[in-house]
């Protein structure tokens, strides 16, 4: 049997409403941007829409500026694993500014992956808030 491939378009990318976290729940966009005002509980990053991934599993990564975690050492990039639940489907793939925001400045690079291949990356820069 011919293995399916996966299609996945990104549909949005920059600013979004605050992501609630429920299962199948994507924020909706609210400014498309590559740069992004680090303030406090601004979210960020992008939404694809995945064809014919039904039981898929994707891979993601955020790499971000080197701040330190909670012992004070470089945070390592976010990594994760994500399935895909259904063969017409929404992803998101983002993060939110907190405290303290100073440290969050600069590069952040979403990465999304099937089976070795990129289906996605975006760079977006946290810049200080101009207020």
């Amino acid at each position: 049997m011919a293995k399916r491939h996966l299609k996945a378009t990104e549909r949005s990318y920059g600013i979004y409403e605050a992501f609630s976290g429920k299962k199948g729940a994507v924020p909706q966009i609210q400014q498309f941007t590559d740069t992004i005002p680090a303030r406090l509980g601004v979210e960020f990053g992008y939404v694809l829409q995945i064809n014919g991934g039904h039981g898929a599993e994707l891979e993601w990564r955020i790499d971000h500026p080197p701040f330190p975690d909670h012992k004070g050492k470089p945070s390592p990039a976010f990594t994760g694993h994500y399935h895909v639940r259904g063969n017409d489907y929404t992803f998101f793939l983002g993060d939110t500014v907190w405290e303290p925001w100073g440290n969050k400045c600069g590069p952040w690079t979403l990465t999304t992956w099937h089976e070795g291949v990129i289906l996605a990356r975006r760079c977006l820069l946290l810049v200080p808030p101009e207020d």
